[in-house]
C-alpha cells in the first residue's frame, strides 16, 4: 500500500489522538489532500538517523485553521508499518511517501497477564507519589499507559514492532520490576545519607573467643 508520510522524531501507537500543528507548505498540502479524498497518512518514527517503521493515522478534526494557513488538527493512530520503499515527493505532490507492509497485532495476552502489569504500574504509581486512576482488565491493553511508564524512545520503538501482545506486556513488566527495583535502591540510599551523622545506639560486639590472625 503507497501512504503519503509525515516523518517526526515521535511515536503513535494504535488508537492514540495525535495532535499535530501543520506549518509547512507541503504539509499543509497534504492535510487538505486528506480532507478531500479521505486519505490516510503514516508517520514514520524517524531514530537512528533513518526511517524503518511508523504508523498509519486517519485525520479526525481541524480544529484551527490560521490567516497564514497553518493548521491545529487532531488524529487518530490506526496501524503499525514497515517502510518499504521511499519518495521524496510522492507523484507530483509536496510531500513525501512510499510503499509500506502493515504489521500484524495478535492479541494473545490473558487477563492474568494484564492484571500483573495493571498491579506493577499501580505500584509504580504509589512509589513515585503519583495518582493512578484504576483500569478494568477488559478495557487495558498495552498501548493505553504506554506513554506513561518512564520508557525511552528507543524502548517504545521497541514495543512498536512487536506484534504479539503477551510479548509486548511482558517487556513492559520487566522494564516495571526494574525500574522500581531502582527507585527502591535510592530511596534506601536516601535514607542512609540522612542517617548519616546521627548519633547511633551501638550493640557492643561481645569479644570473647576472637582470635587476632
Amino acid at each position: 500500500m503507497t501512504l503519503p508520510f509525515f516523518p517526526l522524531q515521535s511515536i503513535f501507537f494504535p488508537g492514540e489522538t495525535v495532535p499535530l500543528h501543520i506549518f509547512e507548505e507541503r504539509y499543509k498540502q497534504l492535510i487538505n489532500d486528506c480532507r478531500s479524498e479521505a486519505l490516510t497518512f503514516g508517520i514514520p518514527v524517524f531514530i537512528d538517523n533513518g526511517i524503518a517503521y511508523g504508523t498509519e493515522v486517519q485525520l479526525v478534526e481541524v480544529v484551527t485553521t490560521y490567516e497564514n494557513g497553518e493548521m491545529d488538527v487532531i488524529c487518530v493512530a490506526r496501524q503499525v508499518f514497515r517502510v518499504e520503499t521511499f519518495e521524496n515527493q510522492l507523484n507530483d505532490k509536496l510531500y513525501a511517501g512510499g510503499q509500506v507492509k502493515f504489521l500484524e497485532n495478535i492479541s494473545d495476552a490473558d487477563d492474568e497477564m494484564k492484571e500483573k502489569v495493571l498491579a506493577g504500574i499501580e505500584e509504580l504509581y504509589a512509589m513515585m507519589e503519583v495518582p493512578f486512576t484504576p483500569i478494568a482488565v477488559d478495557k487495558f491493553h498495552s498501548f493505553v499507559l504506554i506513554h506513561k511508564m518512564g520508557l525511552s524512545m528507543a524502548q517504545e520503538y521497541e514495543l512498536l514492532l512487536m506484534t504479539r501482545e503477551s510479548e509486548r506486556l511482558n517487556y513492559i513488566l520487566d522494564h516495571l520490576q526494574n525500574t522500581m527495583a531502582v527507585l527502591s535502591e535510592v530511596d534506601r540510599t536516601k535514607k542512609t545519607i540522612e542517617l548519616n551523622g546521627h548519633f547511633k545506639n551501638f550493640d557492643p560486639l561481645d569479644f570473647k573467643g576472637f582470635t587476632v590472625e
